[in-house]
């Protein structure tokens, strides 16, 4: 009998490779969501048995589709597919009802392993080159490959850093922009802050360069400050030692992540102080002036504590032709 399995996920790249990871020679009919309102309506026209699902989506997150499940018993068998690794959404995911939990991106042998573990499917085999060409239709454009590439990469950032301040990040949809890079500070999150400071660190490998840039505001600085513990009575803490730490531990895994993701191999440098206390548009003047750049903005928060940052990870107009070619092999 074939059983319905439906795919949900905002990127239409995660839906092309959580397709062509599921196992071979499997009688399924699988359909996709765009979204959590999309696949609620699937899973009540019977296509959706097993659901594997995306945890940040607009419209309505995977968290918000777990709830629904449950509070309307919903027919399905679901297996959250995240790049938000921390602790804290593996719990509150488990104790909604997930059936599992898989790291993105997702590789065929756990799901195999999944689906055994929980007798879904007994002996499953990888897909053969004719079962993988039926997903060749499902185009990925630039900007969706950057969306997905970076916001595996910040589940992987905002994981370590929910270790070390012992507390849930919140990590919400990338959103990536093509535009001249003096008219960037109009259209980030941050703008609306009349105080900020931020850090940048460059980086260049295989025709691809850009920058990272963290920018915080003046409340959310004074808060990491209290939150990263520092001991004063032993040495006076530099502003500039909080946003280096800041950055080692955000910017350097995030883009230590989108490298591998991508088979780049990535020379970084060292992490500059762009300004204290400077509004967005002074923070980004930098020399690139009216270069088109593409941009890719991840806001992200730690809501027990008040505290927002935003991470900009900008590629050069150069580099564009490079991550087209790669978008081919997704």
């Amino acid at each position: 009998m074939t059983l319905p399995v439906l795919i949900c996920d905002d990127s239409a790249m995660a839906r092309k490779q959580m397709a062509r990871s599921l196992p071979g020679d499997w009688d399924v009919d699988i359909s996709f969501a765009a979204d959590g309102a999309e696949a609620i309506d699937a899973i009540r026209a019977g296509k959706g048995d097993i659901l594997f699902l995306d945890l940040n989506m607009p419209n309505m997150d995977g968290y918000e589709v777990l709830e629904a499940i449950r509070q309307d018993d919903l027919p399905t068998m679901v297996i959250v597919v995240s790049g938000d690794v921390q602790s804290p959404a593996y719990e509150r995911v488990k104790s909604l009802g997930a059936l599992d939990f898989i790291k993105k991106p997702a590789s065929s042998e756990k799901i195999a392993s999944i689906l055994k573990q929980y007798g879904i499917l007994a002996h499953p085999q990888a897909q053969n080159d004719s079962e993988l060409h039926r997903f060749d239709n499902i185009q990925v454009e630039l900007h969706e490959l950057l969306q997905e590439v970076i916001n595996v990469a910040m589940g992987e950032a905002g994981s370590r850093l929910s270790e070390m301040l012992k507390t849930f990040v919140q990590l919400p949809v990338p959103r990536v922009f093509s535009l001249p890079f003096n008219q960037l500070s109009q259209h980030i999150a941050a703008r609306r802050f009349d105080s900020l400071s931020g850090v940048t660190e460059g980086f260049i490998g295989n025709h691809i360069t850009g920058e990272a840039i963290l920018l915080t505001d003046e409340q959310s600085f004074s808060r990491l400050f209290n939150l990263f513990n520092y001991d004063q009575r032993l040495r006076k803490v530099s502003d500039l030692e909080v946003l280096m730490d800041l950055s080692s531990v955000i910017t350097g895994a995030c883009l230590q992540n989108m490298a591998t993701q991508l088979d780049l191999q990535l020379s970084f440098t060292h992490p500059v102080m762009l300004g204290r206390k400077q509004k967005v548009a002074e923070l980004l003047r930098g020399n690139a002036g009216a270069q088109m750049v593409t941009a890719v903005e991840v806001n992200y928060a730690i809501p027990e504590h008040g505290v927002e940052c935003d991470l900009l990870i900008v590629f050069t107009e150069s580099s564009t032709a490079e991550l087209q070619a790669r978008t081919g092999c997704m």
